[in-house]
C-alpha cells in the first residue's frame, strides 16, 4: 500500500513537473517583443531614450523586450509593416502610413503634449526676421530646410501652413532653395550655421537641444509658432495578442500610460503618456491627402 502511495505521489509529481516544464518551455518559446522609433534626433539620445523604455517594458510585460534603431523614417514604417517590430514610436504622419499598410494596427498611447503639438519656424539671425504671431511671409525667397520628408512637425504640417500662406505655390516655388535635413537636431544645426536661412522644427526637440546648450541664440531664433495638431504616438501591430497572449495589447497600453519615472519621460520631453486611438489622427490623414503626400 505504501509503495503504491509513493509511486502515485511520484507519478503525480513527475506529471506536475512535466506540465510546468511545458509551460516554461512554451513561455520561453515566445519571441522577444521588438520595437523601434523614428530617428528624429541624434542617435545617442535615441539609444538613451529607448533603452530605458525597453528595460521598463521588459519588467512590466514579462517577455524579453528589444529596441532596434532604424536609419530613417521610412525604414521605421517598413520594419513595422513587415513585422520586424511589433511596436513603434511614430510621428503623426508615419503612424498614419504604418496603420494604413498594416490592418489592425492601433495607436494606443501618446504624450500628453502630443494632442496639441507645434512646429517652430526658426531663422538664422542674419536674416533679420523677427518673431511674429502671424505666419511670417517675409520668409519667401529665403533658403528653407524641412526635417525628414516623412516628418509631421518637420515637413507635413509646415508644408500645409506654407501652402496656406502662399496660395497656389509649392514650397519649392515659395523659397529660393528647399532641403531636407533628415532630423530635427540637424535642422537646428543647419539654420544655426547659416547653411539654410529658415527651417521647420519639432518644438520639443528645440526645447531639448536648448536645455542641452546646443542652441546659440545669437545665431538662430524662433520666428513663428504653428497652430496645434496631433503628432507622436505609440502604435502596436494587430497580431500581438495572437503571439503573446490574450490581453497583451491592453497590458502594453497600461504599461506605457503607467510610466511615471522622470528619467524615462524626460528624453521624450513629455510629462506623461495618455491613451489614444486611431481616430485622433484623422486630421493628419486629411492634411497628408490634401498636400499630395498620401494617396
Amino acid at each position: 500500500m505504501l509503495r503504491r502511495t509513493l509511486n502515485g505521489a511520484l507519478l503525480a509529481g513527475l506529471g506536475w513537473l512535466a506540465a510546468s516544464g511545458g509551460a516554461v518551455a512554451q513561455e520561453r518559446a515566445k519571441p522577444a517583443f521588438v520595437f523601434t522609433g523614428i530617428p528624429d534626433q541624434d542617435e545617442s539620445r535615441l539609444v538613451e531614450r529607448f533603452g530605458k523604455v525597453a528595460r521598463y517594458l521588459e519588467g512590466k510585460l514579462g517577455v524579453p523586450v528589444t529596441y532596434i534603431p532604424v536609419k530613417n523614417y521610412p525604414a521605421a514604417v517598413t520594419a513595422f509593416t513587415n513585422g520586424q517590430v511589433q511596436l513603434a514610436w511614430f510621428g503623426g504622419f508615419t503612424g498614419v502610413q504604418a496603420r494604413k499598410a498594416s490592418p489592425g494596427a492601433q495607436a494606443i498611447a501618446q504624450g500628453a503634449e502630443d494632442a496639441a503639438f507645434k512646429t517652430y519656424l526658426i531663422a538664422n539671425t542674419k536674416t533679420g526676421l523677427a518673431k511674429s504671431a502671424d505666419f511670417p511671409k517675409a520668409v519667401a525667397g529665403k533658403t528653407f530646410t524641412f526635417g525628414s520628408r516623412a516628418s509631421t512637425s518637420g515637413r507635413l504640417m509646415p508644408e500645409y501652413f506654407i501652402r496656406a500662406a502662399f496660395p497656389g505655390k509649392t514650397p519649392e516655388e515659395a523659397f529660393s532653395r528647399v532641403g531636407f535635413s533628415g532630423d530635427h537636431t540637424r535642422t537646428i544645426q543647419l539654420v544655426q550655421s547659416g547653411a539654410f536661412e529658415v527651417g521647420a522644427v519639432d518644438y520639443s526637440v528645440w526645447d531639448l537641444d536648448d536645455k542641452a546648450g546646443k542652441v546659440d541664440h545669437t545665431a538662430v531664433g524662433i520666428i513663428w509658432e504653428s497652430p496645434p495638431f496631433p503628432d507622436y504616438q505609440w502604435t502596436v501591430r494587430g497580431d500581438v495578442d495572437a503571439i503573446y497572449g490574450a490581453g497583451f495589447t491592453e497590458r502594453l497600453q497600461a504599461a506605457l500610460v503607467g510610466i511615471t519615472d522622470p528619467a524615462i519621460l524626460a528624453p521624450f520631453a513629455r510629462s506623461k503618456f495618455i491613451p489614444v486611438t486611431n481616430a485622433a489622427y484623422e486630421p493628419i490623414e486629411r492634411v497628408a491627402k490634401s498636400t499630395g503626400l498620401l494617396d
